[in-house]
């Protein structure tokens, strides 16, 4: 009995290790062309119509399908979102002899509420969450005096449609930046987020026809005139499809970001070289026109650039639009026109696929099917244990953010092979 039980210890002693035959690769290689997700205008492909001549309601009749573009009231006010999911905010009037007032609560269009403070010259507010409310406090030099806290407060600045006087400018400052506001007022809110707690939701109410389309960053302000007037279309009838559809989320109607539409505030306005003039002469010149369904405003959609043909919103959401379609964009692949995503080149980290895929990790990425836009319809990954999940092309897109559902994958690059483990 001894014996063989010496023998067994000893053959397992030198047994060479088993090193196991699952690669995983460290990245994988992607190739596409086209920036955003496809669906609507391609502003890229606007630009190239409208350098060839064509006028802004030709361009959108073409990407958008059976549509009327019409007049329609857009002297909504909107609430702009400015700033999501933050625990402190700094506002100051950035005119000089501008005044500053905060109020007590979110007072809409009331005139006759007297003011919580009166902000001095060279002054600021501050705001930091504590709790579920809004902690403000008035600084001066390196006085700091705080104000009764609440779940929301109003701030107006002088020579707005709330409050007469010097035409002020204020610049807001959080997340490490600043961005210069000269319209409507801010309401500065404490809101529960799901996982976070309560944050600080800071909201820019304007109004819709001029202080809030004036302020929108998605083209430049030197493309053509007719590509800037159907982008004002496309940017006021996108707008005016959200007006009044509250969020609790952002305690707004719209996010100033690309989830929505880029809002630049001021600084769109006064763009350097005198830019700006040509941007708000292409919103005045469309005033009120609107893209148009069944006598209603669609989501009009828009992006960068495609990979030669749009795509629709069911390829891209899931979600029937009639008004989406697949059409030639040969702009967006014109390397004149389009030099930085007319074609381009990816590596996309194994944490990022992983992650994508809510996959431990991923050994292999397969295109299954394609859309006949020419977007990804499906990929699906496998992980060293076998377990397999599959995205649509535009979540896989926007979670490892590559620029767009139009591409192909490479081959695996820069595999390695996992540590040896020695036989127990």
């Amino acid at each position: 009995m001894f014996k063989p039980l010496v023998l067994l210890l000893s053959f397992a002693m030198i047994a060479p290790p088993q090193a196991s035959a699952v690669v995983v690769p460290t990245e994988f290689a992607i190739t596409g062309a086209g920036y955003g997700h496809g669906v609507g205008l391609s502003q890229i492909g606007a630009r190239s119509k409208a350098l060839a001549g064509e006028t802004a309601t030709a361009i959108l009749n073409y990407y958008y399908k059976d549509v009327v573009i019409q007049p329609m009231d857009d002297s909504k006010i909107l609430r702009v979102n400015v700033g999501h999911l933050l625990s402190t905010a700094r506002i100051a009037t950035a005119t000089p002899d501008a005044t500053l007032q905060i109020f007590s609560g979110d007072i809409g269009d009331a005139q006759d509420v007297i003011p919580l403070a009166v902000v001095p010259v060279k002054s600021s507010l501050n705001f930091s969450i504590l709790g579920s409310t809004v902690v403000p406090s008035v600084v001066a030099g390196k006085q700091v005096t705080s104000l009764p806290r609440n779940r929301v407060f109003t701030v107006r600045w002088s020579g707005t449609r709330y409050l007469p006087g010097v035409d002020g400018v204020v610049s807001l400052t959080h997340s490490n930046a600043t961005a210069r506001y000269r319209y409507g007022q801010m309401q500065f809110r404490a809101v529960r987020a799901s996982t976070l707690g309560f944050r600080l939701e800071i909201t820019n109410s304007v109004r819709l026809a001029d202080e809030y389309l004036w302020g929108i960053g998605e083209v430049p302000s030197s493309w053509p005139a007719a590509a800037l007037e159907a982008q004002a279309i496309a940017s006021r009838t996108y707008a005016l499809s959200k007006a009044g559809i509250y969020r609790g989320a952002c305690d707004c109607d719209l996010y100033g970001e690309i989830s929505d539409q880029k809002f630049l505030g001021y600084a769109k306005e006064t763009e350097r070289g005198g830019w700006g003039k040509f941007w708000t002469a292409a919103v005045t010149n469309t005033a009120g026109l609107t893209i148009t369904q069944n006598n209603l405003p669609i989501a009009a959609f828009f992006g960068s650039s495609t990979g030669g043909l749009t795509e629709t919103a069911v390829n891209a959401w899931g979600s029937v639009r009639a008004f989406t379609q697949i059409v030639p964009d040969p702009g967006s692949l014109d390397p004149k026109i389009n030099p930085r995503f007319f074609s381009w080149k990816r590596s996309v980290t194994q944490a990022s696929v992983a992650l994508a895929f809510a996959l431990p990790d991923v050994i292999t990425l397969e295109v299954i099917s394609k859309n006949l836009s020419g977007t990804v319809a499906s990929i699906r990954a496998t992980s060293s244990t076998g377990i397999q999940r599959t995205l649509r092309g535009e979540t896989f897109r926007s979670r490892t953010k590559i620029p767009s559902a139009y591409f192909d994958l490479v081959s695996v690059q820069n595999a390695v092979e996992p540590t040896p483990t020695p036989s127990p």
